[in-house]
């Protein structure tokens, strides 16, 4: 067999000396039709003459190396003279894509298809990053493709509403707008106010949300905040009244000696992020921002915590003045229902007439400037529960009874008592004397009873001097053992017959 080497080098010289385009032309062809062939006389040749193949492979390689070495500068250099050209003829580069493209309109889709299939995730971004840089241009080109497309819209719509299910919950959804928008305007709301973000929007806040949770540093900025806004709190709460006192008088030097006036308020905190920040090991991550969050929560909790000392001081307060003065107060919810009694009102319980009446006064020495009506309201029922127990049973083992119940307007204070008080322990019994048989009488129904009684005295018994004598009633009852009567109500009723 002939060497595989020989044969190329005569052709090659042979083509050389008598170039022909023809020849190279068959010979390309040859090699394209019979490669298989050619690849295996070439194994079979290196296999039989493998020395000769070893001498010859370091000439080859040179020989390839050079090839591709001069092969590489013939195209770099028609790069640049290519470019060279488009810089030069920018027209005609324009207008020589246009005639391709016009031409080769299949390929240049294959080209994009292929090039997106392989590059999806990367043509995607820069996509949205060209919408992003200018949305009022997307927003236009949106509006302009949806003004020239009207048709395929409600296309894309009807292929969409052909879904029982979809073209059902979207009814549901739209009858479900309606009734609310009905229902606020019913109420004399504004309409729900819904701001929909658009997709740049969401990317925006998608990076940011990614820049913020990925910093390395986050924890330990957390961190600071944390202890610092804790720390600003605790510091706040605890010299909370030395601080302001500071604050005052710096602000009362200020304009002694003519500077511009300050807040009391920014004067107290600013000292107090001072005073936090030198005692902190750390802050170097903090902001100003980070700062302003801090003061605006530790305002915040000051002022809850304000809140809430006052709302415990004025149940507190409520709950002694009850049990200082329940005995006058007692006799102000009896004559109050009374009266409600007369003019057709419902009876309110006594003890939510008493607690309302002590917290009117309690709340002309108790400061709270910083309670609203319904911490007012919690106050009077917290204190309520809580007086309640004063009359029900007293922590000395006295007890208060009421006649305040179904068929109550018939009893006599001595009955009232027995019903509601212990044996043999003091209270006070409110009920109905009946003064018709003179003081005598009236004070038997107290008899051998420690109780004080509130006796009730019609209008028609007043035309009796003997039984609306209050001094004769209370003597007489005074001298039977009872404590004593606290007082009359007139009950000016219609005259009979």
């Amino acid at each position: 067999m002939n060497d595989p080497s020989e044969e190329p080098a005569a052709a090659r010289k042979e083509l050389s000396e008598h170039p022909s385009v023809d020849e190279a032309e068959k010979r390309r062809q040859h090699v394209a039709a019979n490669r298989d062939r050619i690849r295996e006389l070439n194994r079979l040749w290196r296999s039989e003459h493998l020395d000769r193949a070893r001498e010859l492979n370091p000439d080859s390689m040179r020989r390839a190396a050079a090839r591709r070495h001069r092969e590489a500068e013939v195209r770099a250099r028609g790069r640049e003279r290519a470019k060279r050209w488009r810089v030069e003829h920018p027209e005609r580069r324009r207008e020589y894509q246009r005639w391709w493209v016009a031409e080769n309109r299949e390929k240049v889709r294959d080209y994009y298809n292929r090039y997106y299939e392989a590059h999806r995730a990367e043509v995607n971004a820069r996509a949205a990053a060209r919408r992003d840089a200018d949305p009022e241009r997307t927003r236009q080109i949106t509006r302009q493709w949806a003004e020239r497309n009207k048709e395929r819209r409600a296309e894309l719509q009807r292929n969409r509403r052909s879904d029982p299910e979809i073209y059902q919950s979207e009814l549901e959804a739209n009858a479900a707008a309606r009734r609310l928008k009905r229902s606020l305007s019913r109420a004399g709301l504004p309409p729900k106010r819904i701001h929909m973000a658009t997709a740049a929007e969401r990317r925006a806040n998608e990076r940011e949300a990614d820049a913020y949770f990925n910093d390395p540093s986050r924890p330990e900025h957390v961190r600071q905040f944390t202890v610092f806004a804790e720390s600003l709190t605790e510091h706040m709460l605890k010299n909370g009244a030395r601080m302001r006192e500071f604050a005052e008088a710096y602000v009362s030097s200020r304009a002694r000696i003519g500077l511009p006036l300050v807040s009391v308020e920014d004067v107290v905190h600013a000292r107090a992020v001072e005073i936090v920040a030198e005692r902190m090991r750390r802050v170097d991550l903090l902001t100003g921002r980070d700062v302003a969050s801090a003061v605006r929560s530790t305002k915040a909790e000051v002022l809850r915590a304000e809140r809430q000392r006052q709302f415990d001081r004025l149940v507190k307060a409520v709950v002694v003045q009850v049990q200082c003065h329940r005995s006058r107060y007692v006799i102000d919810a009896e004559i109050e229902n009374k009266a409600r009694a007369r003019r057709g009102k419902v009876r309110e319980p006594v003890e939510s007439l008493i607690v309302q009446q002590s917290m009117q006064e309690v709340i002309e020495r108790v400061r709270t400037s910083s309670l609203t009506i319904e911490d007012f309201r919690s106050a009077a029922r917290a204190a309520s529960l809580r007086a309640a127990a004063l009359f029900t049973e007293r922590q000395d083992g006295g007890h208060i009874g009421f006649a305040d119940y179904p068929g109550a307007s018939s009893l006599t204070p001595a009955l009232a008592y027995r019903r509601s008080c212990r044996p043999g322990l003091g209270g006070i019994g409110i009920g109905r004397l009946d003064v018709t048989s003179g003081p005598n009488g009236a004070a038997r129904q107290m008899e051998g009873q420690s109780c004080l009684a509130i006796c009730h005295v019609d209008a028609e018994q007043l035309m009796n001097p003997l039984n609306a004598s209050r001094y004769g009633v209370a003597m007489e009852a005074q001298s039977r053992g009872c404590r004593g009567v606290l007082g009359f109500v007139v009950e000016v009723g219609r005259k009979r017959g």
